[in-house]
């Protein structure tokens, strides 16, 4: 799928339906999934769920119009998510959640991301020859895979927030598993390029694939007892349903048995995972103050290093056409990017200079690196403060590969609680290994192949027991006075910091509307090359870019990003048209 190729202020039209009004929202159960009759952008007066699928959008909508809160929306549409995209997110997985509450006017954020097993090691993902094993080498088996978080977070964000029972909230995944669903032609698209990969395991041979072994065709109705099952047991048992007793030893049992790939997950580290509650990471920006996760998250520490280096330079000033306005964006992101690759890990095993990177006076040192005729030669992480005030030197690069399967929502509820959620199991399809219904994750890829540096310095995102990988997740709420004006994200892999970090510039700085903020052809800079959206009229940017010295790539970037604006008329929400995403309001 193609989107219109007007580049932004020259007239950007958003393929399918315009915003609706909330009479016209619904779509059937029954319809197919990816319908351009459910909006892709709308307006509502008290609440809104925008999901990267029509049916899981529905579902948390349910629960709004049944006196549920945001989070009550959150954890229905995320089980029907695992259902029906299986390939992006689910409860094999985890997630990030930033949340605004109304009553205490405050931002918190969980850090719901899954955990290396206690008996993991630095050197796990190198080859005998002692370098980085081949990237689908790691993933596919249960090498890659980490403790699952996706249940520990929703069931910890609903006891701080939630208002409807908790079983309740699966009904919806529970009766579309037990019914079936068509499968929509992204999925089927994505089984079909998966091939043999998505054979490694015979669960999910079975469920992705018909009994001549052909990829499922989209429109194929699609059951899941074994999902629905699942999710009976957690709604009867709560989460020790799933963190003990036979679901976990199923879990441990197809990690460490897998034939060709096995890992190291012990039913003790199932019980063992927390979620963690965090400060959220915050600072000052085109006069609002932006929000992000903080670690083990680099995404939103990395996006406010971006606003912070473009906004002295007028970037608000500056056209979105122009080769130059991309090159201060490019760079900036390339400064933020060096800064991420060597600072940045999580904080229970790594010193992390958090407030330093994001400190003002650090964000206009580096800002001043952007003054030049052209492309920055290169890029070096700089030296920020510690808390304690210290200078310490950076520790080496690692290698992490961070390819995208991720998943955005975003919901605002009648009350005024609004929320930004990312969730993922990295690759698509994970390790490819399916258990009780769902897939489980591959997040330890996250981690640095290498361990150290050429001189045997330890990498800040080495892979050790109990660690958190690093990500680049980044949900985003937007405030002005206190009060939340946008919640923003994207799927996306490393590529996620890109995606909305323009966003963010085009609604901040450019004053553009979210229906236009997620679907502007995508340029973004991440280690040295342009990357450009193919096929858009971004593309009249290349010869600018190389005129001003960078390398440049054309290729289709699959952003999903969804936003919700607060304003003065009502509720403005945003799907990406890249995907499935919709808007449902009232």
């Amino acid at each position: 799928m193609r989107f219109a190729t007007a580049f932004l202020l020259a007239g950007l039209v958003v393929q399918g339906a315009r915003a609706e009004q909330v009479s016209d929202r619904f779509a059937p159960e029954t319809a197919t999934v990816a319908s351009r009759a459910a909006p892709q952008q709308g307006t509502a007066r008290t609440d809104m769920v925008v999901a990267a699928h029509p049916l899981a959008a529905r579902a948390g909508l349910d629960m709004l119009e049944a006196g549920g809160t945001a989070v009550d929306a959150l954890v229905a549409a995320q089980m029907v998510l695992g259902l029906v995209e299986p390939q992006s997110s689910g409860l094999g997985g985890g997630g990030f959640l930033l949340h605004y509450s109304s009553e205490s006017k405050d931002v918190t954020s969980i850090d719901g991301r899954e955990t290396a097993p206690a008996a993991a090691t630095p050197d796990m993902f190198l080859g005998d020859d002692g370098k980085p094993l081949p990237f689908f080498t790691a993933v596919v088996g249960g090498k890659s895979v980490g403790t699952p978080a996706t249940l520990r977070l929703m069931a910890e964000a609903h006891r701080r927030h939630g208002r409807l029972p908790f079983a309740d909230l699966l009904e919806p995944a529970i009766r579309l598993a037990e019914q079936g669903f068509p499968v929509s032609p992204r999925l089927a698209d994505l089984i079909a390029a998966e091939g043999d990969r998505l054979k490694h395991d015979p669960a999910a041979a079975a469920y992705f694939f018909d009994a001549t072994g052909a990829p499922l065709k989209a429109g194929a109705v699609l059951r899941n007892p074994a999902y629905a099952d699942t999710l009976r047991r957690i709604a009867a048992g709560g989460e020790d349903a799933f963190y003990r007793g036979e679901i976990a030893a199923d879990i441990v049992a197809r990690v460490t048995g897998d034939a060709t790939n096995p890992g190291r997950l012990a039913t003790s580290d199932l019980e063992n995972y927390t979620v963690i509650a965090r400060e959220p990471v915050c600072n000052a920006v085109f006069s609002v103050e932006v929000c992000g996760m903080g670690l083990p998250s680099s995404g939103g520490i990395a996006i406010l290093q971006i606003l912070g280096l473009v906004e002295p330079w007028g970037i608000e000033r500056m056209s979105p056409q122009a080769p130059e306005t991309w090159r201060l964006i490019g760079d900036a992101s390339r400064l933020a990017f060096a800064d991420r690759e060597r600072w940045l890990a999580d904080p229970a095993y790594v010193r992390a200079p958090v407030s330093g990177l994001l400190a003002s006076g650090y964000l206009s040192l580096r800002a001043k690196l952007l003054d030049g005729p052209g492309a920055l030669p290169e890029v070096a992480p700089g030296l920020p403060a510690f808390d304690d005030g210290a200078l310490r030197p950076p520790p080496p690069a690692g290698v992490t590969p961070e390819l995208p399967s991720t998943t955005q929502v975003v919901i605002r509820d009648a009350d005024g609680d609004i929320l930004s959620y990312t969730g993922t199991i990295e690759n698509g399809f994970g390790s490819r290994l399916m258990v009780r219904g769902f897939l489980l994750n591959n997040e330890l890829t996250d981690f640095s192949f290498a361990p150290a540096g050429s001189d045997g310095t330890p990498v800040a995102n080495r892979v050790e027991g109990g660690k958190r990988p690093r990500s680049s997740m980044a949900p985003m709420i937007v405030l002005r006075d206190g009060l939340p004006i946008l919640a923003i994200g994207s799927p996306g892999g490393s590529r996620i910091i890109g995606f909305v970090a323009q966003a963010l510039i085009a609604h901040l700085a450019w004053k553009r509307p979210v229906a236009e903020i997620v679907a502007m052809p995508h340029v973004l800079n991440r280690f040295g090359p342009f990357e450009v959206e193919a096929g858009t009229a971004a593309t009249a940017l290349v010869p600018g870019l190389q005129a001003l010295g960078y390398r440049v790539e054309v290729q289709d970037l699959n952003s999903g990003l969804a936003a919700i604006a607060v304003t003065p008329n009502g509720l403005e929400g945003a799907a990406d048209p890249r995907r499935e995403g919709v808007v449902y309001g009232r």
